[in-house]
């Protein structure tokens, strides 16, 4: 099949593009960057180089291709998030709607986009809602358009974030909950596994799937870190909304993303983010968490 990546080698387009052409497809994953079209050759791809906020060129990329797969992450407005006049949450339901018309004129007719945990709603999700958000405007393109929308849990890498609170205070500090409540967590790998699988199923109508590698609790997450690195006491310390939001800022992070992230790990705690996956738990993938704490050890150790 011939098919069409956005998102270029992130997380999971690196995966993902290294299996399908494993498979035998005729792949071209789209990046803004020209600096990436030698390492998506190497995987057996075609690089197509360009701007998600032209439609044209989208549209022209679409073209002809069986599948299109359509992502969209905060990095892709292509703003600093410490600038604080960007609006994130907008930039990316431009994309949306760029995504939306370029589907449209390049008449494709099935589509996989991977969306998030928390799209099921637009409130109390922090800024997952901008997923929530483009599943709706690709939710208007024309019924015989068929919709995959996959919805991974939080990844693993996001852990690396507390590298810096780790290495200089010993602890994971986060207004998440702490305890041993399980919530799940996923591995780009199993993301990128899933989505092949799906490219080569039946597409019909609008579809929901869920993704996820291990569940685990936050004492479960610290016991595994912290024996990984050497510190076996590592501890999960929870601090409150207002305290988050105002590292956050000290930080100098845009105001709408810190107040995205607070929110987000609010919902976390609250188990609200994970209402909707409960009622529709997916078969676990392969990758668990002590495969992870190896890959987060293996970060710890570089130098800084």
């Amino acid at each position: 099949m011939k098919i069409v990546l956005t998102g270029s080698i992130s997380n999971v387009g690196k995966p993902l593009t290294t299996l399908l052409t494993k498979q035998g497809h005729d792949v071209t994953v789209i990046t803004s960057k020209k600096e990436r079209e030698q390492e998506i050759v190497a995987l057996g791809a075609k690089a197509a180089v360009g701007s998600m906020f032209d439609v044209n060129f989208l549209a022209d990329t679409f073209k002809g291709a069986d599948i299109v797969y359509l992502m969209e992450t905060l990095d892709a407005v292509g703003g600093d998030m410490m600038d604080p006049n960007i609006d994130f949450i907008g930039g990316i339901s431009v994309i949306g709607n760029n995504y939306k018309s370029a589907v449209e004129r390049a008449k494709i007719k099935k589509v996989i986009h991977l969306s998030s945990i928390g799209a099921h709603t637009d409130q109390g999700n922090g800024f997952l809602v901008f997923h929530h958000n483009v599943e709706q405007i690709l939710g208007q393109l024309p019924d015989d358009v068929a919709i995959k929308f996959m919805r991974p849990v939080g990844f693993y890498t996001n852990l690396f974030a507390f590298m810096h609170s780790i290495k200089t205070t010993g602890e994971i500090i986060s207004n998440n909950h702490a305890g041993n409540q399980s919530e799940p967590w996923v591995s780009p790998a199993d993301i990128a596994a899933v989505i092949a699988e799906e490219m080569n199923k039946p597409f019909a109508d609008r579809t929901v799937r869920y993704i996820a590698s291990d569940g685990v609790s936050p004492n479960q997450v610290a016991k595994a870190l912290g024996e990984a690195i050497g510190l076996p006491d590592l501890k999960w310390k929870v601090i409150s909304d207002e305290e988050q939001l105002a590292i956050y800022l000290k930080i100098g992070f845009n105001p709408q993303i810190a107040r995205g992230f607070v929110e987000m790990q609010a919902s976390q705690g609250s188990g609200h983010l994970y209402e909707d996956y409960y009622k529709h738990q997916p078969v676990l993938g392969k990758v668990k968490l002590a495969d992870f704490a190896r890959d987060f050890a293996a970060a710890y150790q570089q130098p800084q």
